[in-house]
């Protein structure tokens, strides 16, 4: 088998290069952090915007049960119907009309209760959006100093970094 000769001609030892890269290799890990933690918080505010609608969904239906429900007493009274028959069917009409307007109730606080959970995951979203952006930003501007051995490129590329980690654990905080 033949032998492989690798030459190192003009890739001289850069320590500076090898800490830019380290520090590339930091940012692209927290930058796939960032990005996971933003994709299953847009998951969570749909998930919890869905189940908003379908609980206003609910609602509706219940107040149209409700409102059935007082139409038929407002036939009885507008009728003039006497006898038993007609006093059942006023007692049950009662009855759903009360059981569908505490129901309404229920179901209304639960679906605001699930739009703003969808609002505050939306908002973290946001806050995970703003620090994954950071972080590609930091990420390019790193890698810049590798075509132009500049090192002002990862001085700012540090810093975007640094605030884009910063800006993506407020998230957390919310």
């Amino acid at each position: 088998m033949a032998e492989l000769e690798i030459h190192h001609e003009g890739h001289e030892h850069d320590p500076k290069g090898q800490a830019i890269g380290i520090m590339a290799a930091i940012l692209a890990v927290a930058l796939a952090v960032v990005s996971i933690m933003s994709h299953r918080t847009h998951t969570e505010a749909i998930i919890a915007r869905s189940e908003a609608n379908d609980a206003w969904s609910y609602y509706q239906a219940t107040r149209i049960k409700a409102h059935n429900a007082e139409l038929g007493l407002n036939l009885l009274q507008v009728l003039g119907a006497k006898g038993d028959a007609a006093e059942k069917m006023r007692a049950d009409g009662e009855a759903q009309k009360k059981k569908y307007d505490g129901k309404a109730e229920d179901i209304q606080k639960e679906a605001r209760g699930h739009e703003a959970a969808s609002e505050a995951a939306e908002h973290r979203g946001l806050r995970y959006d703003l620090g994954e952006g950071l972080l590609e930003i930091a990420l390019v501007l790193s890698s810049i100093y590798f075509i132009s051995r500049k090192i002002m490129f990862p001085w700012i590329g540090a810093i975007a970094g640094i605030a884009g980690i910063a800006i993506a654990l407020t998230g957390l905080a919310m």
